[in-house]
């Protein structure tokens, strides 16, 4: 019989600042998270974050479910309590709960706001293994969601991690970065390692699109681009379980300034030198996750020429910084994420099929790509 002795975390995301837009409170809706878990276990555990949030956040009740028949939800409980109430800027762990898992079944995670709830904690993120879904009404414990009353929804409010307790070989891999992290690559990096037969990893995604590692935006506007490196970077290396770090980061120090007279948040003070960047990555990431005692991979900054913002200094910064992540010794390793993507007669763009079509983001083709070279370079 298989002992579970460890704590590793199967699922986990960012909690960041939500888009501002006219509504930001909800009630009486039920949201749901589908998390394909892969690692066997007998219990779980569940942290819910108002990080961001600067009001109260009530969930009335919550329940995880493994999607089989008979569908059986499990109330997930605080202190033995039913209903959470998360101050604003803090995080709370569920109480354990016994449920046995096979690594691969999927479960769902399923919370009811019953009255006025301030949806300011919650990160957008794309991929095939990313996906919600949310109801108008009550339907916590409903094994199908109404159709006529429910959408889809890739935004993911509270649900921070979950982890589980599993065997000792297993562990988890931190993704941190932006919005390219906060796509799909993760994903198909999950993919890619279940199918390659590499059962005893799980990939934790930490990622915020338009994050910086030196500054961030104070203002409505860009709220939602989240919180600067120094504040993230500690509170989202919380991951039970884990023994590495891929850093993709700083791609948005370089192309957001653009001067107030363009944009009164984008100063050109901003801009960093690639100094700068190396400096807080070894900083503000590379110390803290040798503390934890992570390994730390660095991921190089992909193509921009054709970006709305690009130019030759923006792009040689880019290059410059790639070049450090490379070879500098403060890291493990280097995942080159750029030579991966990039057009071999043209580094400065993106290979055919490759471009999602703004110069910035990659192609879905383009995210397997990056997959495939974050798993080859596990190794």
């Amino acid at each position: 019989m298989e002992r579970y002795t460890k704590w590793v975390a199967c699922w986990g995301n960012a909690t960041s600042i939500t888009d501002r837009k006219e509504a930001v409170y909800a009630k009486d809706i039920t949201l749901r998270y589908p998390v394909r878990v892969c690692f066997s276990g007998n219990k779980m555990r569940f942290r819910f974050s108002n990080l961001t949030g600067t009001e109260p956040v009530t969930i009335t009740k919550t329940f995880v479910a493994k999607k089989e028949s008979p569908y059986t939800p499990l109330p997930i409980t605080f202190n033995g309590n039913r209903s959470l109430t998360i101050a604003p800027g803090k995080e709370v762990e569920s109480d354990e709960i016994t449920i046995d898992i096979t690594a691969g079944e999927t479960v769902e995670v399923s919370m009811y706001l019953g009255d006025y709830t301030q949806m300011n904690a919650g990160t957008l993120i794309t991929g095939p293994l990313s996906k919600g879904q949310y109801s108008y009404g009550d339907f916590a414990e409903a094994e199908t969601l109404p159709l006529d009353l429910t959408r889809n929804t890739n935004w993911f409010y509270f649900l921070n991690t979950i982890d589980i307790l599993t065997e000792d070989k297993n562990h988890a891999i931190v993704c941190y970065g932006d919005s390219i992290t906060a796509q799909s690559w993760p994903d198909y990096l999950a993919t890619e390692a279940w199918e390659s037969g590499r059962h005893d990893i799980s990939i934790i995604r930490r990622a915020v699109s338009g994050t910086r590692i030196l500054r961030q935006y104070d203002c409505i506007t860009y709220q939602a681009y989240g919180l600067k490196g120094e504040t993230r970077f500690p509170i989202e290396m919380n991951v039970a379980g884990a023994n590495t770090v891929i850093i993709q980061h700083g791609i948005n120090d370089i192309i957001h300034p653009v001067g107030t007279d363009v944009n009164p948040f984008r100063p050109w003070s901003d801009m960093p030198t690639c100094k700068e960047m190396a400096d807080g990555v070894e900083q503000l990431y590379v110390n803290h996750a040798r503390k934890l005692g992570l390994r730390v991979i660095s991921g190089t900054l992909l193509p921009i020429e054709g970006w709305r913002t690009y130019n030759e200094e923006r792009d040689r910064i880019r290059q410059e910084f790639n070049e450090w992540l490379r070879t500098s010794p403060i890291f493990d390793s280097c995942i080159d994420f750029d030579l991966a993507v990039r057009d071999t007669k043209n580094p400065k763009a993106f290979a055919q099929g490759f471009d999602s079509g703004d110069h910035l983001h990659p192609s879905e083709a383009a995210y397997k790509a990056m997959a495939h070279a974050a798993f080859i370079g596990l190794d």
